[in-house]
């Protein structure tokens, strides 16, 4: 009798002891079942956040309207033997018509003989639009030219991705990524470039200069630097036109273009002379000389720059 007394203690204790644990057990496995849905839903909206800001991306990279006309615009190549010339500055002539985007870009030789916009394997396919070169010539900081290849290239987007393969001279297609940015209007920017100019350039009948013969100091840039001119110089006014005679520091110079004019040396011993038409002073006045002292004759970029500050009347 008292065992079976005892023993229906113990049982009882031992339910009272389960009854006072079992809300804790439950309550605590509903936390971790609560805080891993939690988690998992956290996650997904994360991954949910991360497409949504993708696809926000791409869709303003497409929503990105130009209007017709043309641009420059940054030209970025995965790849550093497929790129812009160097003489461009990594940008190309962005023209849009009716919509639709297309970018010449000089190449940095003629190794590259065609491009295709699409995958490599895809331009080897019956059909596929293949891009022909079109020959370039670049004129680089040294004022040295050089005859390269270019491509008009279709571009679907601004500021997003898109494959485009090459084939060289080996005769096999490579894959490469490419990216059109920073689109900017050139007519805007050569309008600004023409007011700064011409807000800078005096002419002589702004100095109102009398007829006669005077000197000016003159700076010139461009080529490689070995070559100068002779500073000041002479220039002579007559019915407010002046016309200014530039010495050369070599005498290899054949002849000089002012614009679409074409100018030939006035001696024939000695360092180059030409006397050659100055449209105004203060500013860098853009001239082409071409010289015989190479292998090849060149025609070289130079800027020449009157300075007005620096006038006087020559000795007599």
């Amino acid at each position: 009798m008292k065992r079976s007394v005892a023993m229906m203690a113990c049982v009882l204790s031992g339910a009272m002891v389960l009854g006072s644990f079992s809300p804790v057990m439950a309550e605590t496995g509903a936390k971790a079942v609560s805080a891993t849905v939690t988690d998992s839903k956290s996650s997904d909206d994360k991954k949910d956040d991360a497409k949504a800001d993708t696809a926000d991306k791409k869709d303003d990279a497409k929503d990105t309207v130009l209007e017709d006309g043309t641009y420059s615009a940054e030209f970025d190549t995965d790849s550093g033997m497929f790129h812009v010339n160097e003489a461009n500055d990594g940008k190309g002539t962005l023209t849009v018509k009716d919509g639709k985007m297309t970018i010449h870009v000089s190449l940095n030789s003629k190794k590259i003989v065609n491009l295709f916009v699409g995958k490599a394997e895809d331009a080897q396919k019956d059909g596929a639009e293949i891009l022909e070169p079109t020959t370039d010539e670049v004129t680089y900081s040294d004022g040295y030219k050089e005859e390269v290849y270019g491509f008009d290239i279709p571009v679907p987007a601004i500021d997003e991705e898109f494959d485009v393969a090459l084939i060289g001279k080996k005769n096999k297609w490579y894959d490469h990524k490419v990216k059109v940015t920073n689109p900017q209007k050139e007519a805007d920017a050569e309008a600004s470039d023409t007011k700064e100019t011409d807000a800078k350039k005096v002419t002589a009948e702004d100095l109102k200069l009398e007829d006669g013969d005077y000197t000016a100091e003159v700076k010139m840039e461009g080529g490689s630097g070995k070559a100068s001119v002779t500073s000041p110089t002479g220039f002579t006014v007559k019915d407010g036109k002046v016309t200014a005679s530039v010495e050369w520091s070599s005498p290899y110079y054949d002849y000089m273009l002012i614009g679409d004019e074409k100018y030939e040396p006035v001696n024939k011993d000695g360092n180059s002379v030409f006397e050659i038409p100055v449209d105004g002073f203060d500013y860098p006045m853009e001239v082409v000389a071409d010289t015989v002292a190479m292998s090849t004759p060149h025609e070289i970029e130079y800027t020449l720059q009157f300075d007005s500050a620096s006038i006087k009347e020559a000795e007599k």
